[in-house]
């Protein structure tokens, strides 16, 4: 018989409790699985005595009365499985939940003589993603030596498992050269990770004699594109990971205000001195500071505002943090006033950059003592200082803080608090906690869905995003029969607005995590056989069950969460009592232990002949469920950091923005390559090609002395297909815009990203659906189609994608250029393209002359060229042109010849020689910039091989405007 307590505990950040009898023979067996990193995890550990046990000759289990288990688990669900002697023992278990604040449950359970106990408790959590990795921690604490330890761990996701790692065991002793723990063995197969640690009694006593072995921890990331995020799909539920990379950081403008009252002499003052030293060295020379220190009396350490990151300032902060004494009272209310009005005064200067993130960064180990002290009156002179103009992160030390009002201190306003331990290292804690939130990328961060498609989404506004972290977002799926669900992030960097979209397929993204889904419990079930099926019965059909549902368990874990804190936000009774209500249902629907919800025990049934009967299983009963549609529909108000509630639904101010399809014009270079210009006013079409050298760099447009704006294009070459008359093709492999005013920016596009570099560097994947707008500068990616590239409003040019799935040996993937708005461009504009852009032609016929057919002559630039009719396949083959077409690579149609159109580099702009029509062109010009080397393309001159030539090395850019979703021909 298998009678059993079973826990639900599924509140992030737990901890509890756990071992075996004082006993140095009682072997302990630990077994570890979860389902995806930043899925729900699922964890069981097994502490298992063998049957001998029970007929030990010395009795020694008589020696252990009452069978206390101690040490200390963390992050786990366990199973404990024991044989009792032949009379009656009483196990107690506690369970203590560390975060926020200390909570400890307790159970007794009495077994009857010879007979086995099953011990369960199902834990889950949502894996944070912090400093780009996620960590898993198992605690082996059983504080005795046991005759056999196994650890197995097994870890499973959708997308490849990258840079696992398995760290040294976290005990508090500092090695000289910290090592794997020993006997460590890590497995992967078809991403499906099996980590085991087995140290026997004296691998384990080299370790600690006590015991009290540390924290096991696995760190690891997941294979990330960038773009849109990941996303699932399973049952009704969607959950959609995003943690954008390559984006250039955000300057920030921080004020620490740091407690110095008495309570903080000794360790804690010597350790917050520590990370204060540490973080000045890692601030940014773009970033500006200050500090606050407070107890009785609050100093500024520099009263005029923050300053910016120099050598000087550095040096003088330090001695500012050095000299700080530890004395007196907390005055909190006072120093979240004084650093409110320092950062309020700094960011409502007309020098101040807008382009930045403000924060204040909060550290106390007390409760306010001096000045106001009640907790409503803080938090609302808070608010009102703050104003949603820059967020608050709080930090606790120690156990006498009020964590309750650092939270809501917090959560009031777009920030997070941490809670420091007397026993942690405060140093490095402090120091991890900056560098979470020390590299902001994003801020006014929106995350819509197609309206009619999802409801009930958790929050979709976020403040700020933060190097390393991941934003989580989950919702219902209304209408499960649609194709597809668009997706749109909308965030500003830097002054710059970045929007990235798609449509997401529904039903193959289902089919693709139920596969996933199946793997996963599979591999799960394999590693649970080697714990053994006796213990193990009946535990694969409950992961099972969990796992088939994970993806509504991350919406109700995440929406009860979301209720918790507004809760904690709410300012009237009825808000408070409603945010209670909803986090309550979902609460007892899902089984999740919160402050709302009392853990339940259920004691085994003893039968007449002193048996006990087998545990039933548990599931939540039909009417438990919460109706989405008794929750409340109030929409979330519209301020800065603010978390919307369980109901949350998409308003219609929020549809998906129609997207606008670019009229562009013909005149465009594509495929071998092929020019085509456009003549409106003609009525006319010519065409021509350039017989270039791969490698070769070609002038497209040259405007640099007038609007600004340069384009090259640099070739790529390829073998001719079968039965060519062709030797070798040429094709664009990379377009390169430069935008000179008001200030110099770069521009370069491949067909698989898009690079931005002006005052910083940006890489846009071109797979996905994505927008960067800044001022000037616009840049619109849409996903595997074509890159729009607006400069002032009235410069435009459409960059055609092409790309091949299985590339025969003679295909590459290259590009296709069209202008799409001119009008910017100078009548001085010149480029293989821009030379046209301002030109008018007429056809002249000259008469047959014998058998002959009649000659047709373009007239240009006072220029006869003689051409022939001709069709070309432009828009990607969609439309055809019929085209007067130039032979011999474009002579006479051209100023010059083709040599005077290869650059030296890709960001070259150097002007044409207007006025002439040389044959001959040095392409080596004095710019300014580093010196590189370049070939010489001077023919009939006397040059030597190679020539110095300046021209700038590095890319820089900023950038956008709305996607184009298509190419609109002209009719």
């Amino acid at each position: 018989m298998h009678p059993s307590i079973v826990f639900y505990d599924r509140v992030s950040g737990a901890k509890g409790p756990v071992g075996t009898p004082r006993h140095p023979s009682a072997p302990a067996t630990l077994y570890s699985s979860f389902w995806g990193p930043r899925k729900m995890k699922y964890f069981q550990q097994v502490l298992g005595l063998p049957h001998s046990l029970v007929t030990d000759p010395e009795n020694r289990w008589r020696r252990l009365p009452g069978g206390i288990l101690t040490g200390w688990l963390r992050h786990h669900n366990w199973l404990l499985s024991v044989w009792s002697s032949s009379t009656s023992m009483t196990f107690t278990f506690s369970v203590a939940f560390s975060e926020p604040e200390v909570e400890v449950f307790s159970a007794a359970a009495s077994i009857p003589g010879r007979n086995r106990a099953v011990f369960l408790l199902m834990y889950e959590e949502l894996l944070q993603r912090r400093l780009g990795s996620y960590e898993h921690v198992t605690s082996l604490r059983p504080l005795q030596l046991v005759s056999r330890l196994n650890l197995d761990i097994t870890i499973v996701d959708h997308v490849p498992i990258v840079d696992l790692e398995v760290l040294p065991l976290r005990n508090g002793k500092i090695t000289a050269k910290p090592e794997v723990p020993i006997t460590t063995a890590v497995k992967n197969e078809k991403n499906v990770w099996k980590i085991t640690f087995s140290p026997n009694i004296v691998q384990q006593a080299k370790i600690s004699t006590s015991g009290i072995l540390g924290d096991f921890v696995i760190r690891y990331e997941v294979q990330r594109d960038a773009g849109i995020g990941d996303l699932q799909v399973l049952n009704g539920h969607f959950v959609h990971y995003f943690a954008p990379k390559d984006l250039p950081v955000v300057p920030k403008n921080v004020v620490f205000v740091i407690d110095t009252s008495a309570s903080m002499l000794g360790k804690k003052m010597r350790q917050t001195k520590d990370a204060l030293f540490t973080i000045l060295r890692d601030l940014r020379p773009a970033d500006h500071f200050n500090f606050i220190s407070f107890s009785n009396k609050i100093k500024v350490w520099q009263p005029n505002g923050l300053v910016p990151v120099t050598p000087l300032n550095v040096r003088d902060a330090k001695k500012f943090i050095y000299t700080l004494v530890p004395n007196g009272g907390t005055n909190i209310d006072g120093a979240i006033q004084t650093g409110s009005s320092l950062l309020r005064d700094y960011l409502s200067d007309p020098n101040t950059s807008l382009n930045s993130v403000s924060l204040i960064i909060f550290l106390t180990d007390g409760r306010p003592t001096i000045g106001e002290t009640q907790s409503a009156s803080i938090l609302g002179n808070t608010r009102s200082a703050v104003h949603e103009k820059f967020c608050i992160f709080t930090i606790g030390i120690g156990n006498d803080v009020d964590y309750r009002l650092l939270e809501r201190m917090a959560l009031e306003n777009c920030g997070m608090m941490r809670r420091i331990s007397e026993e942690a290292d405060a140093s490095a804690m402090l120091k991890g906690f900056y560098d979470e939130i020390g590299t902001p990328l994003l801020s006014d961060i929106r995350i819509n869905y197609t309206e009619n498609t999802v409801s009930y989404v958790t929050q979709k506004l976020f403040t700020n995003y933060f190097n390393g972290s991941e934003i989580i977002v989950a919702g219902k799926l209304t209408n499960q029969s649609a194709e597809s669900l668009h997706v749109q992030v909308t965030g500003s960097n830097n002054g710059r607005v970045i929007t990235l979209e798609t449509d997401v397929p529904l039903q193959r993204m289902q089919i693709e995590t139920e596969k996933h889904v199946k793997a996963a419990s599979a591999a799960v079930a394999a590693g649970a056989k080697v714990v053994g099926s006796g213990v193990m019965q009946g535990l694969d059909s409950s992961l099972g069950s969990v796992a088939e549902d994970f993806v509504e368990h991350v919406w109700g874990f995440l929406s009860i969460k979301e209720g918790l804190r507004s809760r904690l936000r709410s300012q009237t009774s009825k808000e408070r009592e409603d945010h209670i209500q909803q986090a309550t249902n979902l609460s007892l629907t899902y089984h999740f232990l919160t402050p709302l919800t009392n853990m339940v025990v259920e004691k085994p049934e003893v039968l007449a002949d002193g048996t006990m009967a087998a545990a039933p299983t548990i599931r939540p009963a039909a009417d438990e469920a919460a109706s989405p549609a008794d929750t409340d529909d109030e929409q979330p108000q519209k301020r800065r950091g603010q978390i919307s509630s369980l109901s949350n639904k998409i308003g219609k101010g929020e549809r998906r923005p129609v997207t606008k399809s670019i009229v562009v014009s013909k005149t465009s270079a594509d495929g071998d390559p092929h020019f085509v210009v456009e003549f409106p006013l003609s009525k006319l079409t010519v065409c021509f090609n350039i017989n270039g050298e791969p490698g070769h760099v070609l002038r497209l447009v040259s405007d640099h002395k007038y609007s600004g704006v340069t384009v090259n294009g640099k070739l790529i070459g390829a073998p001719a297909p079968p039965g060519s008359h062709k030797q070798l093709r040429t094709y664009f492999s990379s377009i390169a815009i430069v935008a000179d005013h008001p200030r110099r920016t770069y521009i370069e596009v491949t067909p698989n990203k898009v690079i931005l570099d002006g005052r910083d560097r940006i890489v846009l994947p071109c797979h996905t659906t994505m927008a960067v707008d800044s001022d000037m500068l616009s840049v619109a990616i849409s996903g595997r189609s074509n890159v729009t590239v607006t400069v002032g409003g009235n410069i435009s040019f459409v960059i055609l994608l092409h790309q091949y799935k299985n590339p025969a040996p003679y295909q590459r993937d290259h590009l296709g250029f069209y202008i799409a708005n001119s009008t910017g461009l100078s009548h001085s504009c010149h480029g293989l393209l821009g030379q046209f852009l301002h030109e008018e032609v007429g056809v002249a016929q000259l008469p047959a002359q014998g058998d002959s057919n009649p000659s047709v002559f373009l007239k240009v630039k006072d220029r006869s060229v003689p051409v022939v009719r001709k069709s070309r396949r432009i828009y990607s083959g969609r439309q055809n042109v019929d085209c007067w077409f130039a032979r011999n690579n474009a002579e006479k149609l051209i100023d010059g010849q083709y040599e005077d159109y290869v650059t030296s580099h890709m960001f070259d702009t150097g002007e044409w020689p207007h006025g002439t029509n040389k044959k001959h062109s040095n392409r080596c010009r004095t710019l300014r910039s580093p010196v590189i080397r370049c070939r010489s393309q001077v023919t009939g001159l006397q040059a030597t091989p190679t020539q110095v030539c300046s021209g700038p090395v590095s890319l820089r850019s900023s950038v956008l405007a709305q996607p184009a979703a298509g190419i609109q021909q002209p009719t």
